[in-house]
Order: C-alpha cells, then structure tokens, then sequence
C-alpha cells in the first residue's frame, strides 16, 4: 500500500517541483484557500496556541497572523517540494547566508558543531549551506512512517550535500565520528515539544512553562561541540536570509540547561518579530504547568 501511495503521488509531486516560481505561488494561493478557508486545517490548534502566546495582542490582530500564517505553511510547503529542481544558483539567490564567515571561523577550531534552529521561515531551505562548508552536514529528523518517501527526502537533502539521521541514529553516529575525528556540524530543530514524562528540563516559552528538548545541548556538552543559532528570516515571497549566532565554544563550562533557555529566548525574538513565520500547526504547548 506504501508503494501505490508513492506511485500515485509521485508524479503530481514531480510536477509541482518543474513550475517557475510565479506558478508555484499562484498554486499555493490556490492550496491555502482549500487548506485553511474549505477544510479549516488545524484551525483550532493554530488559533489556540496564537491566542494562547500572544495574549496582548487584539482578537483581529491574532486573526490577522493566522491567515498570513496559512500562506506562508502553504509557500513553504511548495518551497520543500520545490528543492527537487531547484538549481544551486537559484537556491544562493534566494536562500541567503549573511555572515558565513563567523561559522567558517568555527570550522577552522577543529570542533564539530552543533546547529540549533526553529521551525521558522523556510527553515527547511537552511540545507542549502552544504554548498559552503567543509564539515560533513547532519540533520535530525523524525522518519517517515512511508519509507519509499522517507527515500525520497533523504534523496533531496543528498542533492545538498546532507545526510539525513533519525533520533535513533543520531547518537551513534555522533559516536562514531567522534572516535575517527570525521568533523560535521549537526542541525537541530530543537523547538517543538518532547514527551512531558520524558522531559528532564522545564521553561517558559513564550511566557508558558513547558518541557523542552535538551538532547542538542547535551549531546554538544558530551562531545564538546561548538554551538551555533541559525536564525532565519523570510525577507519577501520566496527571498530568505539567515544568520549565524554564536552561543557557547565551550559547552561543558556553561551551566546545564542555560544553552537550551538561551535558544528558547532566541527563538521567542524570532516569533514576536513576525510571529506568521512561526509553524503553529505543531501542539507545542499541549504539555504545561497551569
């Protein structure tokens, strides 16, 4: 059954990845008025956590990012499925790194890195800076319970010099490369919610206490990794920059748990900036304290 679902995708996929960009986002207009106006797609997830960390803000103003967040999750939908095609001159016009010196000064200590971002503004596109390091490239992910597709996104990310490893993989091969001095930078998207029994370290976020993924600080406090923000910006429809922020080159000397604040209150700048950007769909704020 996994076979036939590809099969029958695959193509309207292939299709959608070979339109110009003009057509591309007139589909995604198209798909966001069936996404968010005709089937409501976690409308109510997506109304509650807006109203639930934007307090301050009026009842037509949360309603006004929620539609604007609709046709940015739409864009960058059709952005992902775009990187099947996508040229590297393309991808360097529209992608933009702004200060790729600070990681390349990184590089040169001899340390692997681990990278933290958010699921903000076309964080999917952040592989595109394979084009321009030497460190092997990771990023964690969860699998795909379809593995034909789960090929098929590890394929795309392998066009871009990266190697995709699941939770399960992540630390034996940190491990491994470890033993073998293989230097990589590692990206995390740290900002979603873990399983509440299973979280050893709760915070705010965005004003709430919640439990928090500290696998990225602690693996980098274990292997004694340089720890780097990527902090993304949509500048306009389908033009992003994103900027590298230092947060610690001596992990182990930081107190535990402060890396992972650290990135929470960098992440909460990035929301309060243009909080549309945001991936809201996600129950993040399911487990808190009262």
């Amino acid at each position: 059954m996994q076979f036939i679902i590809y099969i029958l995708v695959y193509p309207f996929i292939w299709v959608i990845s070979k339109l110009p960009f003009p057509l591309l986002y007139l589909f995604s207009d198209f798909v966001c008025f069936f996404v968010y106006t005709i089937f409501g797609y976690r409308k109510k997830v997506v109304r509650e956590n807006i109203a639930l960390t934007l307090p301050h803000l009026s009842e037509k103003e949360q309603l006004n990012i929620e539609k604007k967040f609709y046709h940015y999750m739409c864009d960058m939908f059709l952005e992902m499925v775009k990187t099947m095609s996508i040229s590297q001159k393309e991808m360097e016009k529209r992608f933009v790194f702004t200060n790729l010196d600070l990681y390349l000064d990184l590089e040169k200590k001899g340390k692997s890195i681990a990278l933290l971002c958010a699921h903000y503004a076309s964080y999917e596109w952040a592989v595109s800076m394979n084009y321009h390091i030497t460190f092997e490239g990771y990023g964690i992910y969860k699998k795909l319970n379809n593995k034909y597709f789960d090929k098929l996104v590890k394929d795309i990310r392998s066009k871009f010099k990266a190697t995709l490893l699941s939770t399960r993989e992540t630390i034996p091969t940190i491990e491994k490369n470890a033993k073998i001095n293989h230097l990589g930078v590692y990206g995390f998207a740290s900002d979603q919610s873990p399983q509440a029994s299973k979280a050893n370290h709760w915070s705010e976020f965005m004003g709430i206490e919640v439990p928090v993924h500290t696998g990225a600080e602690m693996l980098a406090k274990r292997f004694d990794m340089n720890v780097i923000f990527l902090k993304n910006k949509r500048v306009k429809r389908g033009y992003y920059e994103a900027t590298f922020e230092l947060m610690a080159e001596k992990p182990k000397e930081v107190p535990n748990y402060d890396i992972s604040d650290d990135f929470l209150r960098r992440v909460e700048k990035q929301i309060l900036e243009a909080p549309e950007f945001y991936l809201w769909t996600h129950k993040r704020w399911k487990h808190r304290k009262k």
